[in-house]
């Protein structure tokens, strides 16, 4: 494969990264008014659509100052372009969860919303990242030289960390992970949001150490910090989550010690 991959229409070529972007989008959020439309929801329509533009303006926003803050040293240079053209999904995720949490303290909704986006957000990120992937070298979203196996050359000669492909690969377990909790036991409304910006929080925690990025002298960079910063917003879930996941485990390891018997 050689990168960027071009989509051909008629006699030009289509952006692959702005095809699947608006692909993306497109899927996701048809997937969200079919879920709608067969789950039975506990926010009205109204509140709905203003939680949703709160989310939206907020996804939006934050994916902007954050992706314009990955790399500090270019806060100088900074213009209309640059901040249109720089964003980040840990930013848009972030920004997102400020947005409804607002819009929802003003029309006064104490019960979560995020359940329902969750798998329209899983689809749309999965799309979105294919198309990061296509694009090559251009995109930003590899990683650092590799000598692995699987290492690939986007473009620069130089083998590199697909992470790219590893958020995808990513999304695809957390989204059987989800499916699996749910078909063993019922989850508390608002848990299958939470446990989709924790585990993604951790997974980009982890990955940036592997992506070419601006790190500050401490070891982190900008986009790990504003990942432990949500990461510390969710912490007493964190630790339920932890908690659960032993007393599971100690379960499942007292029914094999009791067969074994």
């Amino acid at each position: 494969m050689t990168f960027p991959v071009t989509i051909s229409v008629g006699h030009h070529l289509l952006p692959v990264h702005l095809f699947f972007e608006a692909l993306a989008y497109f899927c996701g959020y048809r997937y969200y008014s079919w879920l709608r439309g067969h789950e039975n929801d506990p926010i009205n329509e109204d509140n709905r659509i203003l939680i949703f533009i709160g989310a939206a303006a907020g996804a939006f926003l934050g994916s902007h100052l954050l992706g314009i803050l990955e790399d500090p040293l270019l806060l100088k240079r900074i213009t209309l372009l640059y901040f249109r053209g720089n964003t980040t999904i840990v930013g848009g995720l972030l920004g997102g969860l400020m947005g409804v949490e607002l819009i929802k303290k003003c029309i006064g909704i104490t019960i979560s919303s995020g359940d329902l986006m969750v798998f329209p957000i899983i689809l749309a990120m999965t799309i979105g990242r294919t198309g990061c992937f296509l694009s090559g070298i251009s995109d930003g979203t590899f990683g650092i030289e590799s000598s692995l196996p699987w290492a690939i050359d986007f473009g620069d000669g130089i083998h590199r960390h697909p992470t790219n492909l590893y958020e995808i690969i990513f999304w695809g377990l957390l989204g059987c992970l989800l499916i699996g909790i749910e078909k063993r036991r019922l989850l508390l409304n608002g848990s299958r949001f939470k446990i989709l910006m924790v585990t993604y929080l951790l997974f980009r925690l982890s990955i940036e150490f592997i992506k070419p990025a601006y790190f500050f002298s401490f070891g982190l960079s900008v986009i790990q910090l504003a990942c432990i910063a949500g990461l510390t917003y969710y912490f007493r879930f964190l630790v339920g989550l932890i908690k659960t996941g032993s007393k599971t485990i100690n379960l499942t390891l007292l029914k094999q010690e009791s067969a074994d018997a």
